[in-house]
């Protein structure tokens, strides 16, 4: 008896969310995570995304909401401290990967019509075969006038598709290749129409045929579709998995469940002491690169208007005196351990589902390269911070070493001196077309992101 009181002292057991939540929060999880659901139906693009952070921030009278580009958006509730003591700062990215448009991407072979496509961020090809495809963007005339369109969601749309070859021809073709160049890139186009205009003496009459329909539905031409961003992302509603409903299964779940959670964890926080700030940038599933992704100036920028809002008269000194003494959250998920490829996990390290929010105290590859690496101390507090405040977690890392790996943007907020850390839900299926959460771990995250912006010290 006595050794095993000892051992339970002692030893560090991950928990199940579910075996240490009571009834109230059990059903309060599947009610976050229907309001989750309807966030992802609204917002598979980035754009879409910050339309639906804004709106919901307006709604619910969060005094500070500023959007940039359409791509990026940053809400704020000062604290009752004032902000030049720090900020309680969450960071999450709403990009998923995808399939773009090319910016010339209409074109005919043998009597059907097609978009060409380059695809975003780290897919497995194959994947986006053979499937429901939605075609979501925006077009700028030549007028200078915008268009949004969002094809194939709803129930009487038409949807699209990337043709896949039929095993009977398969064997050379794509059987005895490596996965990795069994799908051509320059081959995932999407099948739009088949359908021609005039006679068969009419050239490209299955091309001008689409884009007579785009022009009387949409007023374009092909040259307008130079100026846009079209995304292809997979057609459909976020669903409900298992017979005991227990999962979520969507598109984009990485990185948009951190950015619910960070979203409805500032909508519902209270009596803060410092003040807390979400920032919800683009970009991170290609590097973070470009004027909406956080490798540009964005912290900076909004912190500038922050402390206008509260008053202030903001200066770079007074930026970066404030930054060093700030907490963060770099919101994003980790991968779960999969049952069926299970020797890819150091599983004494993995994160596992149903095992509440995820601590990554490093990412990067190999030997910690291009990493953020959170400091004993801090991880510390965030230990304290949730044990103190009931919320179940656990650590992980991305796969064995040398085999696994992977980034955030952790690394370059930590370059001003915040300490940060990534703290995100694991999840399965990590970059597919039907990506699989645990609405335990929604619900733990959420309230990780809640609690982390009502600390104090």
């Amino acid at each position: 008896m006595e050794l095993k009181d000892l051992k339970e002292r002692l030893f560090y057991e991950p928990r199940f969310a579910w075996d240490v939540m009571s009834e109230k929060e059990r059903e309060e999880a599947f009610l976050v995570a229907d309001e989750y659901k309807r966030f992802l139906d609204s917002a598979k693009t980035e754009r879409e995304a910050v339309s639906f952070i804004e709106e919901a921030a307006k709604k619910n009278n969060v005094p500070f909401v500023k959007a940039f580009r359409s791509k990026v958006i940053a809400l704020a509730k000062p604290g009752k401290e004032d902000i030049s003591k720090g900020i309680r700062l969450i960071i999450s990215h709403i990009d998923a990967p995808r399939l773009d448009l090319k910016q010339r991407p209409v074109y005919e072979k043998w009597d059907m019509s097609f978009f060409k496509t380059h695809y975003y961020g780290g897919i497995k090809k194959y994947q986006w075969l053979a499937r429901p495809l939605a075609i979501h963007g925006r077009i700028v005339k030549e007028d200078g006038s915008t268009l949004d369109i969002r094809i194939g969601e709803d129930e009487d749309d038409p949807v699209f598709t990337v043709l896949d070859l039929l095993p009977h021809l398969a064997r050379k073709e794509q059987y005895e290749k490596k996965l990795s160049e069994a799908i051509e890139a320059e081959k995932m186009n999407i099948l739009i129409g088949a359908l021609p205009i005039g006679d068969k003496e009419t050239k490209d009459r299955f091309k001008l045929a689409i884009l007579k329909k785009l022009n009387e539905e949409y007023g374009i031409i092909e040259e307008d579709l130079i100026s846009a961003e079209i995304e292809v992302v997979p057609a459909g509603r976020a669903r409900d998995v298992g017979f005991d409903r227990s999962l979520v299964g969507a598109y984009g779940q990485d990185d948009r469940i951190c950015a619910f959670s960070a979203l409805k964890a500032i909508l519902d926080c209270k009596d803060n002491q410092k003040t807390a700030v979400a920032l919800f940038v683009d970009k991170e599933e290609i590097g973070s690169d470009g004027a909406t992704g956080a490798k540009a100036k964005l912290l900076e920028m909004f912190l500038c208007d922050i402390i206008k809002s509260v008053g202030g008269r903001p200066s770079v000194s007074e930026i970066y005196s404030i930054l060093p003494k700030s907490k963060a959250i770099s919101a994003d998920v980790n991968g779960a351990l999969d049952p069926d490829y299970e020797d890819l996990h150091e599983k004494q390290n993995a994160a596992r589902l149903g095992y509440g929010v995820c601590v990554t105290k490093f990412t990067g590859r190999g030997g910690k390269y291009e990493a953020n690496d959170a400091d004993a101390e801090y991880v510390g507090w965030i230990r304290r911070l949730f044990n103190r405040n009931n919320v179940v977690w656990q650590t992980g890392e991305l796969g064995k070493v040398d085999e696994g790996g992977g980034g955030t943007v952790a690394k370059f907020v930590a370059q001003y001196g915040v300490e940060i850390v990534d703290c995100g839900p694991a999840i399965l299926s990590m970059h597919s077309p039907f990506e699989i959460s645990h609405k335990a771990d929604l619900y733990m995250t959420y309230k990780g992101y809640k609690v982390f912006f009502e600390s104090s010290d």
